[in-house]
């Protein structure tokens, strides 16, 4: 690859007796979207700190638009900018006096740091809300104020640290309508997610991580054919009896049966999918009921679980530093 916005080398961060980050490699083309999955601990924000040179690296290297992290932190502080979990804004303040606050910082006379205020509250659409402290903000508001501030002055490079924790579903499209509009005009968007819908939705490639270490890297795609050539999603009537499906399936199919949390489904990779149908009379003939089937590509969702053995968690990150 060339014209990378991001690029390491063995990168690691040790905090006491645990790698939280452990020799991650990563080549992250300028522009559009790259997403960075993995569950609960996996190393994703403590990455993303040290690429915004918030923490130093114990090993390894990592330049960032051309620029060393160790060597030349100012100049990648000058291009990049970041958003984390939680909002980084003053709660006391309304929304547009941190805009224009912000402004102010990055050497903006006042007038146009108003400006600049006012078009960002117009473009994410909380114009009707400047006058409001950001403490009576919602979840979803307080996220969109919290990457306006972030692009004041518009950023090369913009870290996305988990944007859209704990949104509900609507204020989670919104911020995916906010991280399209910034690839639009040439920032390049590093995100981190335990959503897979969010990463299919966002994500030009994927890196995979679990314990530190990259895992996979590649584009959806990519990581969906990486685990089988198609997976079968059957649900039946009778929760009692998936078990009994699941057993008639994996000796029709030679595959092994995943059993989700929904009682009634479950799901299984194939590599002969012309065996399918032939697997579905078998349940007929067994009298187990199936409402509902599908044949198609492996899910996200399957590829993690092929992967690390265990589904993203949809908490936030918590404990030990991640």
């Amino acid at each position: 690859m060339t014209d990378l916005a991001i690029e390491t080398h063995g990168l690691v961060k040790i905090f006491g007796e645990h790698r939280a980050v452990d020799g991650v490699d990563l080549a992250v083309p300028a522009g559009g979207v790259y997403g960075v999955l993995g569950p609960n601990g996996a190393g994703k924000t403590t990455t993303i700190r040290m690429l915004a040179t918030l923490l130093k690296p114990d090993g390894g290297s990592a330049r960032v638009l051309g620029h060393d992290v160790l060597a030349e932190a100012g100049a990648v502080r000058s291009k990049v900018a970041m958003t984390g979990q939680f909002a980084s804004l003053d709660e006391d303040l309304t929304g547009a006096e941190n805009l224009v606050m912000l402004g102010r910082l990055y050497g903006y006379s006042r007038l146009a740091a108003r400006d600049r205020a006012a078009q960002l509250l117009d473009a994410f659409d909380l114009s009707d809300a400047s006058d409001r402290q950001v403490k009576k903000y919602s979840g979803g508001m307080r996220r969109r104020i919290d990457i306006a501030g972030s692009i004041v002055v518009r950023p090369e490079l913009m870290f996305l640290d988990e944007p859209t924790t704990g949104l509900d579903p609507r204020s989670r499209n919104q911020v995916w309508d906010i991280v399209r509009a910034l690839v639009s005009v040439g920032t390049t968007v590093l995100l981190t997610t335990q959503y897979l819908d969010e990463a299919d939705q966002l994500a030009d490639r994927i890196a995979v991580i679990d314990r530190g270490t990259v895992i996979a890297e590649g584009t959806s795609g990519q990581l969906k054919a990486s685990v089988g050539s198609g997976a079968v999603h059957v649900r039946v009537a009778d929760p009692a009896q998936r078990e009994e499906a699941s057993r008639l399936l994996a000796t029709r199919l030679s595959a092994e049966t995943t059993l989700g949390s929904d009682p009634y489904s479950l799901t299984m990779r194939v590599t002969e999918p012309t065996a399918v149908p032939a697997a579905l009379a078998a349940l007929h003939d067994g009298g187990i009921v199936v409402t509902e089937f599908s044949l198609g590509q492996p899910s996200l969702d399957e590829v993690f679980l092929a992967l690390t053995g265990e589904h993203v968690s949809t908490e936030a990150e918590e404990g030990v530093p991640a």
